[in-house]
């Protein structure tokens, strides 16, 4: 494994920053230009570059998926959300529609903000493609038959021209596949979720989404330390305040910044990087949850630095 792609990085329905999002990011950034030299393009290119991602830029809108670049020439997905119609198109551009090629793609869950790119996923309607669709469900083929069946979507599954297998995980039961070592392990979360631990090369990227953790019970707790051990990424569900995941959103399905932090300074994990954001928040929310989580793991660091990001939709993270 070389490194890892987000594609698509918000929680439950995709979203999109508005017009009036658009015109306070521009608002903001033109006062705080204010007696700064930027009548230069070096000038107006240094200011640039000192804003922070959320007043330059956007978290992002598309919802769950993310690349694994293997190095073995063959496609690795996890989780087909409205995030997989850009990657489409990026690989698309990268070898074009007439080089057939194939695509592993393994399914947390089942839920519709998980499924609903495939219907844009271009591959998927290119004769000579091969896509392999893994998950730990016993009605992983019928979730994605039914999205596309009439009157939910214009066009029916049976029309898509590339080579699509469903392929049955048993959880905690490692499998080689794309060059990799790969286990499943079961979630906490409505009709369940899988996490999924990859191994290659000597580098451990672990993708947890749509977890809960409540921390209560040692012997699970202990598990997904386990899982989570010695991992280079974390890619972890940090949908919620800790306030929120132990209160009015308990039970809910998902976890908080606060618990991801504890997890991976406990598994000795290298690098946490925080996804499936809360539609709810906007980018200004999102940093100000990713400063928190920074403040939070130095005062409890007890060893090496544990290095926290906040998942963005185009990022890229080198093992």
């Amino acid at each position: 494994m070389q490194r890892v792609r987000l594609w698509g990085t918000r929680g439950s329905i995709p979203i999109a920053l508005t017009a009036a999002g658009v015109r306070a990011k521009i608002e903001a950034a033109l006062k705080g230009s204010r007696g700064r030299p930027i009548d230069t393009d070096a000038g107006l290119a240094e200011y640039m570059a000192s804003l922070e991602l959320h007043q330059a830029g956007t978290y992002g809108g598309h919802s769950s998926c993310v690349e694994i670049e293997t190095g073995t020439g063959e496609y690795v997905l996890c989780d087909l959300g409205s995030g997989a119609r850009p990657f489409a198109q990026g690989a698309m551009a990268r070898h074009g529609p007439g080089n057939p090629q194939t695509y592993h793609v393994f399914m947390s869950h089942l839920h519709w903000d998980h499924i609903m790119g495939l219907p844009f996923f271009t591959p998927a309607y290119l004769a000579g493609n091969r896509i392999f669709i893994y998950g730990c469900h016993a009605r992983l083929r019928e979730a994605f038959v039914r999205q596309q069946a009439e009157p939910s979507f214009p066009v029916d599954f049976s029309v898509l021209a590339a080579k699509i297998e469903f392929v049955t995980l048993t959880p905690g039961e490692t499998r080689e596949i794309a060059g990799m070592r790969v286990t499943p392990k079961l979630q906490m979360h409505a009709g369940d979720s899988y996490g999924y631990r990859f191994e290659a090369r000597g580098k451990t990227f672990v993708y947890s989404t749509d977890s809960e953790h409540k921390l209560d019970d040692p012997q699970e707790t202990e598990g997904f330390v386990e899982f989570f051990r010695d991992a280079d990424l974390v890619v972890f569900d940090a949908m919620y305040s800790l306030a929120d995941a132990i209160s009015v959103k308990a039970d809910w399905g998902h976890s908080s910044n606060v618990v991801g932090v504890e997890l991976c300074q406990l598994a000795g994990v290298k690098h946490l990087c925080m996804y499936h954001h809360e539609p709810a928040f906007d980018d200004a929310a999102i940093a100000r949850v990713l400063a928190d989580t920074r403040r939070f793991e130095e005062i409890t660091r007890n060893g090496a630095q544990l290095i926290v990001s906040a998942a963005y939709d185009g990022m890229e993270i080198e093992l």
